[in-house]
């Protein structure tokens, strides 16, 4: 079965419904069929950073979203380890030219390790990594 990876930014498009990629998120996802997920803790944690200051309820909603991605057999969540730490800190030294962020260069090693090559996210860091990115901007439509 085919793999792809989930970026923080898909996670809040799915549970922020007046954010700005909710339809293109959806639309990508949707165009995929069957296929299983790949995210990491890292993903996971810069998700729930960036809801932290979303109101009671959206928490709510992403700690609810957390625990139920953390439990569905067609998500794998790679854990975090002092391994992928230091693998991820390694990559963001070798990359000083780039404005790649830690969770980043850990999902870009996670990516890599599992020989995924799709992801579910607009970040053109990984399109500059070789990635396929699977959710376009206008930008990038253009």
């Amino acid at each position: 079965m085919k793999v792809v990876f989930a970026d923080t930014l898909y996670w809040v498009a799915i549970i922020k419904v007046k954010d700005k990629y909710a339809e293109t998120a959806k639309q990508a996802r949707d165009g995929l069929g069957n296929v299983r997920l790949l995210t990491t803790d890292e993903v996971l944690t810069e998700f729930l950073n960036v809801l932290s200051n979303a109101g009671e309820h959206l928490r709510r909603q992403a700690a609810r979203l957390v625990r139920a991605i953390l439990n569905d057999p067609n998500v794998t969540v790679v854990p975090q380890s002092r391994d992928s730490f230091l693998r991820g800190v390694e990559l963001y030294e070798e990359r000083l030219d780039k404005e790649y962020s830690l969770t980043d260069c850990i999902s870009m090693n996670a990516m890599r390790s599992q020989s995924v090559s799709e992801i579910l996210t607009h970040d053109h860091h990984f399109t500059q990594e070789g990635f396929k990115v699977l959710i376009a901007t206008e930008e990038q439509t253009r």
